[in-house]
């Protein structure tokens, strides 16, 4: 049986990466529209945060990775997908 906390956890990842799925998918719509590469690099970053969110949930939910690892691995991508966000928002 699943405790309250981890309930909650499973309910706002859930959420956040709802989130993180319509700001890839709208900011992918606006490249599509305009052609502009800054909102390319826009959709990759928002797209590597959001996968970096699934993959945690996945990791600690169903291979039962340590939750420490999982976090790194979290960290790493949206690290990445920042980065890539902030490449954008310079050129």
């Amino acid at each position: 049986m699943v405790d309250m906390i981890t309930a909650v956890l499973v309910g706002v990842r859930l959420v956040v990466l709802l989130l993180g799925v319509l700001i890839t998918f709208y900011s992918y719509q606006a490249y599509q529209k305009t052609r502009a590469p800054y909102l390319r690099n826009a959709s990759i970053g928002f797209g590597i945060i959001t996968v970096g969110v699934f993959i945690e949930g996945v990791l600690f939910e169903f291979a039962g990775f340590d939750i420490i690892i999982v976090h790194l691995i979290e960290s790493i991508g949206i690290g990445l997908g920042f980065a890539v966000l902030l490449i954008s928002l310079r050129r």
